[in-house]
């Protein structure tokens, strides 16, 4: 079945945008912490006017109004006529918000959102409100004949005239019209750079019977004066570099030439109304070449095709130049202008899940071919031996490549964040702050996908109850404005995210009574401080003295464990009064294979993690120390440790009457805990293929899934935490136990 060019040009265009929308929401946080230099506020206009100008492209109107309004206002700050303030950096991200609603509207073919017009009113206040805006209606047809000029600079009727210092002629081609931009904007822009005198050519304007409506016939040439250089005139045009053609001139000498679309393609157009887009040409002016040493050279971007819906006949529609991404100029200017983009290619995510899975079967055979030659009982310095080891290393590789393919940097899943923490904290009246870190760890997709809700409502409790109202803050000596840490970093095989807070802690006190209230505990309950944090956990339960818009219906924290034990992580929560809360989640890096020890517990095949394992032990009766009438521990390295008995908790077994030459696998978890978890033997260390028991089975305590080992066998892999967590802790028999 064959693909319509058309649709996919326009599924690339809303990937762009979410790249461009991400290098906006970077500029603007940087911004925000006080990196207001002119090329971050030119990153974030270029995103607007970038995704402004694709819009136009498809004819999705109702997102190219947004951001030319949004443009608009960001037009005037890089100009410098508009200061950056708190109250307009929040405006800023709002409509950032906003826009990203508008093209996700766009892309899936729905209404446009409500609530833009409030934004863009209070935007356009910052400026003077409706004169500007009346201003920006402003038709190109309001030009008069040739020959008369036109002022876009700023007046200053005591300074003295300036010299012309550059000659400027602007020939937009049909292309430039068709992909959303208007030469007005651009004479304008123009003449923001100094004293600027611009007239309009219109001899080429034909016959109302010879003329095309999609034709383009204008020029502009402009006179500029003032401390301008070639480079701040191209800046202007770099939008539409390859849609136009243009010729700068110096006023003493030719010093420096650009142009940019070949007006012969134009003159020998035919009747179609998108001409070709023209290619980048780039002449070597007499005097000095173009590109500078200290400038970047214009970096060429990929044509987009205009919409079908814009051609009034039925031809082909050539491609027209789509506008450039907004980090773009950015990274090039880091980079030195030299370096060349890395290339990249979009592969369906379906694709991707296939090869995966073929890599799972690869080493799952590998696996079963190890294991028959193992029963063939080959020396190990065979041909076949040694060929098999290759092979193990080559799978190994091969596995590793596919998992980088499919993971991702939970860049995007913060930048989420931020604006959850923008509106929670807008609903309830406090002044909070995002902090991120640790944005380039990189995590499975599918994990990062299923991540959204739980640490959404994470960050929304967080700003509800984990900080304190400004006036609390300022009495306890404290900042008025909360910070909220969102972190992530790599650690024992796993990904650790933290989402911690500066406020007033768990109020123990409380949980424990709403605890008791509810029935949940009994009223003469023993509880530490860490079972008391994790009453948050249960099904129902809520601190919230009413419902707000943010909570108090008791759904959340217990939806938040439901979905990260699902992901085969767990949370843990840390808090201490007065200085706040930290809340840990712990995932595995993928949901495709781990390493794991093969152990048999009571003729048991079992895989457990070997990122949980910090180290194996045989045990003697001086290690083993009784704990109450059922349960033991045992002494390592100076401290006591509480012993489980796989076999018992797994219900294969009563308890052993014995341990004295057992075997024990001390793990370890997030929060430095340890435990001794008995086994009857360890039969090796494998790569195992994870497959998920969740869809058929639900959850099983202290289970995380199930995997094929080489002989066919099917093995459970535990969850060494949430085993521990749910164990009766029984390693004495009762008979033992009596007599003890």
């Amino acid at each position: 079945m064959a693909t319509d060019p058309m649709a996919e040009i326009r599924a690339s265009f809303f990937i762009e945008c979410e790249e461009l929308l991400e290098s906006l929401q970077d500029a603007l946080s940087d911004m925000d912490e006080g990196n207001q230099d002119n090329e971050t506020i030119n990153v974030v206009f270029r995103a607007v006017h970038s995704i402004k100008g694709g819009a136009g492209a498809f004819g999705l109107n109702a997102l190219v109004g947004f951001a030319h309004r949004y443009e608009t206002v960001l037009d005037e700050l890089r100009s410098g006529r508009l200061s950056i303030t708190p109250d307009a950096m929040k405006l800023f991200f709002q409509a950032a918000d906003l826009l990203q609603d508008q093209v996700r509207a766009a892309r899936d073919g729905a209404p446009p959102p409500d609530g833009s017009e409030p934004c863009l009113v209070a935007l356009e206040a910052l400026m003077g409100g409706a004169p500007k805006a009346a201003e920006e209606e402003e038709d190109v047809s309001d030009f008069q004949p040739m020959g008369l000029a036109f002022d876009f600079g700023p007046v200053d009727d005591e300074a003295p005239p300036a010299r012309p210092a550059w000659t400027v002629r602007f020939k937009p081609s049909a292309a430039l019209y068709a992909s959303g931009n208007e030469p007005l904007h651009l004479l304008r822009a123009l003449g923001k750079l100094g004293e600027c005198k611009t007239r309009c050519e219109m001899g080429a304007l034909p016959d109302l019977d010879t003329l095309e409506p999609e034709a383009s016939y204008f020029e502009w040439i402009s006179e500029i004066s003032g401390d301008v250089t070639d480079f701040d005139i191209r800046e202007v045009f770099d939008f539409v570099e390859d849609v136009c053609e243009i010729e700068i001139t110096s006023a003493n000498t030719a010093q420096a030439t650009l142009d940019m679309s070949g007006l012969a393609a134009l003159e020998g157009a035919d009747s179609s109304p998108f001409p070709e887009a023209p290619q980048v040409v780039m002449p070597m002016a007499e005097a000095a070449p173009m590109t500078r040493v200290d400038e970047p050279a214009p970096v060429e971007q990929a044509p987009l095709p205009a919409p079908s819906a814009l051609a009034p006949t039925p031809e082909p529609a050539a491609p027209v130049a789509a506008a450039a991404t907004g980090g773009g100029g950015r990274e090039a200017r880091e980079s030195g202008g030299g370096a060349e983009p890395q290339a990249t290619v979009r592969v369906d995510l379906d694709r991707i899940d296939r090869l995966v899975n073929l890599v799972g079967e690869l080493v799952i055979n590998q696996a079963m071919l190890a294991q028959s030659v193992a029963e063939a009982g080959l020396p190990p310095n065979s041909a076949v031996m040694t060929g098999l080891e290759a092979f193990m290393m080559l799978t190994r590789d091969i596995q590793d490549s596919v998992m980088m393919i499919r993971a991702q940097p939970v860049k995007p899943l913060f930048q989420r964040m931020a604006r959850i923490v923008r509106e929670a904290s807008a609903a309830v009246g406090k002044e909070v702050r995002l902090k991120t870190e640790g944005e380039a760890t990189e995590v499975d997709k599918t994990v990062i996908e299923r991540l959204a809700d739980p640490l959404t409502h994470m960050i929304r409790n967080s700003v509800d109850h984990g900080l304190e109202t400004p006036e609390k803050r300022v009495a306890a000596g404290k900042s008025p404005e909360g910070v909220i840490t969102l972190s992530a970093q790599h650690r024992s095989g796993r990904v650790v995210i933290e989402i911690t807070d500066d406020g007033a802690g768990i109020n123990r006190p409380k949980v424990r009574a709403k605890a008791i209230e509810k029935g949940l505990i009994a009223p003469d309950a023993q509880l530490s401080d860490g079972e008391i944090d994790n009453l948050l956990f249960l099904p129902g339960f809520s601190t919230a003295d009413q419902v707000s818009a943010l909570s108090g219906r008791g759904v959340g924290m217990d939806v938040v464990r439901q979905a990260i034990q699902g992901l085969g992580g767990r949370i843990t929560i840390h808090s201490e009064p007065g200085k706040g809360t930290r809340f840990s989640i712990s995932l595995p890096l993928t949901l495709a294979v781990l390493d794991g020890m093969v152990v048999n517990v009571a003729n048991e095949t079992l895989v457990v993690p070997l990122s949980s394992i910090l180290e194996t032990a045989t045990l003697t009766d001086e290690d083993i120390r009784a704990l109450g009438p059922n349960t033991n521990v045992i002494h390592v390295r100076g401290a006591f440790v509480p012993l489980y008995d796989l076999g018992a908790e797994l219900g294969y077994r009563a308890p052993k009457s014995s341990y004295a030459g057992g075997i024990v696998l001390l793990t370890a978890q997030e929060n430095g805990t340890r435990s001794a978890l008995v086994v009857d033997s360890i039969l090796e260390q494998r790569q195992v293929v994870i497959k998920g028991l969740q869809r058929s089975y639900g959850h099983i305590p202290g289970v995380a899934a199930a995997t094929i080992l080489g002989d066919g066998q099917i093995a459970l892999i535990l969850d060494p935490a949430d085993l521990v967590s749910n164990a009766s802790g029984r390693t004495r028999s009762q008979s033992f136990a009596l007599a003890g």
